[in-house]
């Protein structure tokens, strides 16, 4: 449930900012993997975004395996929808801020906070850099 890669913006989401991402998040997880050590699938919704040919080709370059949710169906990765519910409620409303711009600037304190302090009932009360610290130590 960690926060491992994250983009913001005012505009439309593109393939290349995807991509990125996708980099952004293989290196911080794996190091200087040139892919994922093992199968990893990637689930998205259906945004032209994900779904493009070259962010579908690239994601498989690195050894993802893109999967997609079912058309109009927010329900079907509902760890994500969770994800933005809490992200909202617990970060992005109780600060009244008055525009997106005033957000964008407190997301990357945000997503630290939410990795590295924030409670979460199916880690068993643990932040998601406790509870993965916590696993990593046991194997």
């Amino acid at each position: 449930r960690e926060v491992i890669g994250w983009s913001a913006t005012t505009g439309g989401i593109s393939s290349v900012m995807v991509q990125d991402l996708l980099t952004e998040s293989l290196e911080k997880r794996f190091g200087n993997a040139l892919m994922v050590p093992h199968a990893v699938e990637w689930l998205t919704d259906n945004g032209s975004c994900y779904i493009a040919d070259a962010t579908r080709t690239f994601a498989s370059s690195l050894g993802f395996i893109a999967c997609t949710t079912p058309v109009r169906s927010p329900e079907s990765n509902g760890m994500a929808e969770s994800f933005v519910k809490t992200f909202k409620r617990d970060y992005v409303y109780v600060n009244d801020l008055p525009d997106a711009v005033s957000v964008m600037e407190k997301m990357a304190e945000w997503m630290e906070d939410y990795n590295n302090l924030h409670p979460h009932k199916g880690l068993n009360m643990k932040s998601p850099r406790e509870y993965r610290d916590a696993m990593l130590a046991v194997n």
